[in-house]
């Protein structure tokens, strides 16, 4: 506007010289006339904002995951300068950097939040956020547009120096499966599920890998609940953690890390003296889609948000993206970004299914059951019979089950308590059972300043059995149950383990309907007491009365006449944290199959 008004005020000045007989005149005309122009060109100015920007702004708050930010500033910036209109009012798109799940649970209440998390729009990472939230409070405002804004697929990276050839690996070789041994394990890393898409996102795709992997549920749960207790050993609490651990920066060795394509160009650019390569599964991935969410039903503002949503599906939004490092809609990447010297693929991985908003419920339920800290009241056998030879090993029952159930001591968290007992007959003067190490964080330290943990190790792997002892089960249990009950946690899962070659032996002593009545009436639904039972050797001749007593505690009973089965029904016993109540009382009834399994 100013260069139009000189253009116009020197005309007149040059007239008045040439012209000084008119001069009053022409001058006073001459500034009408500046006034008249100006206020036009004014005039178009403004009604050529936007095609007739008038009043105030319309501001559109768009919250978006962080790593999309930069990309998508830069374009709301161009869309801004381009002045697009709703009403005649300019509509500003204010993009905010947000968490996922920070704005997930802001909605929905379900857990902890940080920042400002209000917005018109959300593009979270994944459409696993406004599924959960959808679940969770039904009468909040989510409009799904159908745009996935960019995409990026879950890779499997780790340094490049350590790498090695991944042809033929699946996520079901991802993650071991079985229980924790002596030899070295691959350490593998995810963000916590409860608040990473990539997290929640892996689980499901092992989830998956597994019941096509498993011939049965039993061995489905033991080698998801193995699983899962591998990655809550390697979890990070955020991506900023989970990058320091794959550069090297941490105490521990490097480990494998499952995060997005994306992620992994992010990191590299970080870190070029530790760079990491993607290692794309041969069984298909999920792919982070960046959904454009409305969440307002107010009409200006959904037009609004409607002309920012084709900016971002626009040609120019697409060659943004795929300069941070993201794939375009049919898979496409800008080779100069995701480099093939720097292990990236250009061939789209072929993409599963997303998973339904069950599912993430219950991989969220397993993830937690899990993530609770365990108080387990450990009881083993030290009758007579635990003397006989295992055939093949040239070790004893106490043997062979003293150092299973120590290495069953891997699957516990370093703040899982535990304790342990040892039981036979008149093991404590007229007890029938002896506490060896009370009920302990594994991690706490004694006066020695051995760690619990090692503490019953030690006990566990020399434990002598009593020759003439019998077995009195059935006081044992009742004995352990009262000292549970007693000492309850209600933020930990209580449980009681016991470990026996034997049936009840114990002539004059408590009886099962005695027992039974006794559990039933200290038993209550909040406060969950279940018993497991591993029955081992083949001296066991009927499990009916150790299935009773786990039905009544929600509990279950094994059977096996190999004691070094053991380590194996520990993660059967674990699983039980992953399903269900319901399911938890049909394994403990189905302990038969076991048996008749271990027969066949």
């Amino acid at each position: 506007m100013g260069r139009h008004r000189g253009k116009y005020a020197e005309g007149p000045s040059d007239r008045s010289r040439r012209r000084k007989g008119r001069g009053g005149a022409v001058a006073a005309l001459a500034a009408a006339m500046v006034i008249v122009v100006g206020l036009a060109v004014a005039g178009v100015y403004a009604f050529g904002r936007g095609d007739g920007c008038g009043g105030s702004d319309i501001d559109l708050v768009v919250a978006v995951s962080p790593e999309l930010a930069p990309a998508l500033s830069e374009l709301a910036d161009d869309f801004n300068a381009e002045e697009h209109t709703v009403d005649q009012r300019c509509v500003r798109a204010d993009v905010r950097e947000a968490d996922s799940a920070n704005v997930a649970f802001q909605i929905t209440g379900a857990g902890a939040t940080t920042g400002d998390t209000d917005s018109h729009v959300w593009i979270p990472d994944s459409s696993l956020w406004p599924r959960l939230v959808q679940g969770q409070a039904g009468d909040a405002v989510i409009t799904e547009t159908g745009t996935s804004v960019t995409r990026t697929p879950l890779v499997v990276a780790e340094l490049s120096e350590f790498a090695d050839d991944q042809d033929g690996t699946t996520w079901a070789d991802v993650v071991p499966t079985t229980a924790p041994g002596d030899e070295a394990e691959r350490v593998v890393r995810v963000v916590d599920p409860t608040r990473s898409s990539s997290g929640l996102a892996t689980l499901y795709l092992l989830n998956g890998a597994l019941e096509e992997a498993s011939p049965d549920a039993d061995t489905f749960n033991a080698h998801m609940t193995a699983a899962l207790q591998a990655l809550h050993r390697g979890a990070s609490a955020d991506e900023g953690s989970a990058f320091l651990a794959l550069s090297g920066g941490s105490s521990e060795a490097p480990p494998v890390m499952v995060m997005s394509e994306q992620a992994v160009w992010r990191y590299n650019t970080g870190h070029a003296d530790a760079v990491a390569q993607p290692n794309y599964l041969d069984d298909g991935t999920y792919f982070l889609d960046y959904p454009y969410i409305v969440r307002s039903d107010d009409s200006e503002i959904t037009r609004a948000a409607e002309e920012f949503r084709a900016a971002v599906r626009s040609d120019a939004a697409v060659d943004l993206f795929l300069g941070e490092g993201f794939r375009g809609p049919e898979g496409e990447l800008d080779d100069g970004v995701l480099t093939a010297d720097a292990g990236f693929g250009a061939d789209v991985p072929t993409e599963l299914p997303a998973p339904s908003d069950g599912s993430v419920r219950e991989l969220t339920r397993f993830w937690n059951q899990l993530k609770m800290d365990s108080r387990v009241l450990t009881i083993v056998d030290v009758s007579g019979s635990m003397l006989a030879e295992v055939p093949g090993t040239g070790l004893t029952r106490m043997q062979v089950a003293g150092a299973a159930s120590a290495e069953g001591l891997q699957m516990f968290s370093d703040s899982s308590e535990l304790g342990l007992w040892k039981f036979s007959t008149n093991v404590n003067n007229a007890l029938h059972y002896q506490e060896v190490a009370p009920i302990r964080e594994l991690q706490a330290t004694g006066d020695t300043g051995e760690e619990h943990r090692d503490v019953l190790g030690a006990a566990l792997q020399s434990m002598q059995p009593l020759p003439e002892g019998d077995t009195a089960l059935y006081e044992t249990y009742l004995a352990a149950y009262q000292e549970m009950s007693r000492t309850y946690r209600p933020d930990r899962t209580n449980v009681i383990l016991m470990l026996t070659d034997g049936d009840n032996d114990n002539p004059g002593g408590m009886e099962l309907d005695e027992l039974m009545s006794q559990l039933e009436s200290m038993a209550s639904p909040s406060r969950p007491i279940p018993i497991i039972t591993i029955a081992f050797g083949p001296d066991v001749q009927n499990l009916e009365p150790l299935q009773r007593i786990a039905a009544a505690t929600g509990g279950a009973a094994y059977m096996t006449e190999d004691p070094t089965e053991i380590g194996d029904i520990f993660l059967q016993a674990f699983s039980l944290r992953i399903v269900g109540d319901e399911e938890g009382a049909e394994g403990a009834d189905g302990a038969e199959d076991a048996e008749d399994a271990d027969e066949g």
